[in-house]
């Protein structure tokens, strides 16, 4: 499993290097890092509490949303790749839901932040310990194998690599460097909310319960059904689905339930929180996510795969493939959609 780096893991880093000297005594290493604990809860309660005051738009609309007859299924890992985090295999069961076919868009993403006047994580400043640092979003320097995440200062939403990028001309692209707070705030605008994990998949099979894939077990396939990295990762793109980075909604053939890039083109935000041994916790769990709402790194889990994935390295495009980031993480391939319950 590998963690992506977020702005908050950043200054958490800077926040504790302010602690870190060699002759530093034990207690006061305990005692920083339950300083960081809790700026980490505070920052979290004060998003939810901010969210939870955005109105919901005036027309809530099923348009551009399919409805999907739940059922139930087997989740879990069932290819070769599997990840330990993948496993036990068990059975889940999903209600009936209303379904946004394609990922949100920078337009529809567009429209809330007009109606609202809301900011997202990347286009804020933090303060800590009195230290101030700007807004900005992680992208990713191939070049760098050691550290292929770079915070850029000035990337956000409206500037995926940076502030010498746009998104003119790409309003039907997926909106990216939208964090998981952001895609709660913009759920709660429209009168829906994000899926569950357990959701997520049973979507992205598509009630195709044994395939890896949601077009199959055939990999030689992948290109016309999936945005993704072809040839030596990360430095060699062959670009044979005819894209580099995101491509716009409906580029690619939708999966059984007629959902568009479920997998591949930009990870998708689900409500979960992210444990490696989720599986095996269950009970735990009531109406689809866990009761423990806040774990102590506070990773959401995260879905789908993206224009980054590849068969050498993460495979996220596959059916039963989970990852995981902070909430708090603008990353220029991590995207949303959303659902809406049945009435």
């Amino acid at each position: 499993m590998r963690f992506f780096l977020s702005k908050y893991t950043i200054i958490t880093f800077l926040f504790f290097s302010f602690f870190s000297c060699k002759n530093q005594e034990k207690e006061k290493n305990e005692t920083s890092e339950e300083n960081i604990q809790q700026t980490e809860k505070s920052y979290h309660k004060k998003y939810l509490e901010e969210i939870a005051e955005i109105k919901e738009r005036d027309s809530v609309s099923t348009s551009k949303m399919l409805k999907i007859e739940g059922g139930d299924y087997t989740m879990g890992g069932n290819s070769q790749q599997a990840r330990r985090d993948e496993f036990p295999q068990h059975q889940e069961t999903i209600e009936t839901i209303w379904v946004d076919e394609t990922e949100v868009t920078n337009a529809e993403f567009r429209k809330f932040v007009e109606k609202t006047g809301y900011i997202t994580t990347a286009e804020r400043s933090f303060e800590i310990n009195g230290e101030s640092f700007p807004p900005g979003a992680m992208v990713f320097d191939p070049e760098n194998p050691q550290a292929w995440w770079k915070f850029k200062e000035g990337a956000n939403w409206k500037h995926p690599q940076g502030p010498q990028s746009d998104i003119e001309g790409k309003e039907n692209h997926p909106v990216v460097q939208v964090s998981w707070y952001d895609a709660l705030a913009y759920a709660k605008w429209a009168g829906k909310r994000l899926p569950t994990e357990a959701e997520f998949e049973y979507l992205a099979r598509g009630g195709k319960e044994n395939q890896i894939y949601h077009w199959g077990n055939d990999f030689e396939k992948a290109t016309g059904f999936v945005n993704f990295h072809q040839g030596d990762f990360p430095v060699a793109n062959e670009v044979k689905d005819n894209f580099e980075k995101t491509a716009p909604v409906k580029s690619f053939s939708p999966n059984a339930f007629g959902l568009y890039e479920i997998a591949g083109n930009a990870w998708e935000w689900v409500l979960d929180t992210y444990y490696p041994n989720a599986y095996s916790k269950l009970e735990q769990r009531t109406d689809g996510y866990f009761k423990e709402y806040f774990n102590a790194e506070q990773q959401k889990v995260i879905r789908g795969g993206s224009f980054l994935c590849s068969e050498s390295y993460c495979t996220g495009y596959r059916n039963a493939a989970r990852m995981s980031s902070t909430p708090e993480s603008g990353l220029e391939h991590l995207g949303f959609r959303c659902v809406k319950d049945v009435e």
